[in-house]
């Protein structure tokens, strides 16, 4: 016996339709008029407050900081009161000249290709909820990647905390921030913010109001 083929409303039912919501702390399945969760006593909204406005200002301004973050030296190393300020890009390059190929990889990937995949990743989601471009399933995997890729996101910053602490130890010289490390540190927790900020059921939202929209004309 087969079964019934659930007809194409209920496919397209959300959260609210069923009378339902979801706690973000806890992630206990609550009844659309609850105001706080039973379990944790969160505040249990049906979406995130101002998730785009507040996603739109945050990658916008890491967009921005992305710029002096690259352009501006994010280091001084000093020998002997003798030193010159390094980029990131130059650090890398200085890095290569010195054989050290490996760590000029990571501090390439981890200050340089992975806040500018976050910027474009952030940017392609919020164009597309605003746009109508869905593809819910794979934008959601994009929305994981991006999220689980914010964890690794302060790596270059504790590999300068170690040259840092090698080169004074050592007497070698002194290292001093530049006005960069502060900009890259802001692009960092800006773009941690704009993730968390994001209400990735948006995408499904906009997927379901296109799919309504095309039945309807097809009637």
């Amino acid at each position: 016996m087969t079964e019934p083929c659930p007809d194409r409303s209920s496919l397209m039912a959300s959260g609210a339709d069923l009378g339902i919501k979801l706690c973000l702390d806890c992630h206990r399945v609550c009844q659309i008029e609850d105001s706080q969760c039973p379990r944790c006593g969160s505040k249990v909204r049906l979406r995130k407050k101002d998730s785009l406005s507040r996603c739109w200002a945050l990658t916008l301004t890491a967009a921005l900081l992305y710029i002096p973050a690259n352009m501006l030296p994010i280091m001084t190393v000093s020998r002997f009161e003798q030193g010159r300020p390094d980029t990131i890009m130059s650090g890398v390059i200085e890095l290569v000249h010195q054989g050290m190929v490996p760590i000029a990889v990571l501090v390439f990937t981890a200050s340089i290709l992975v806040p500018l995949l976050k910027l474009l990743g952030m940017l392609w989601l919020l164009i597309c909820v605003h746009s109508g471009v869905m593809n819910p399933d794979r934008q959601t995997s994009l929305y994981r990647l991006i999220v689980w890729i914010g964890r690794w996101s302060m790596l270059d910053i504790f590999i300068i905390s170690i040259l840092v602490a090698l080169v004074q130890f050592g007497q070698l010289g002194t290292v001093a921030a530049g006005p960069a490390a502060f900009a890259f540190a802001a692009v960092v927790v800006l773009t941690m913010w704009a993730a968390m900020s994001f209400d990735p059921r948006l995408l499904w939202d906009r997927s379901r109001q296109f799919k309504l929209d095309s039945h309807k004309r097809t009637k």
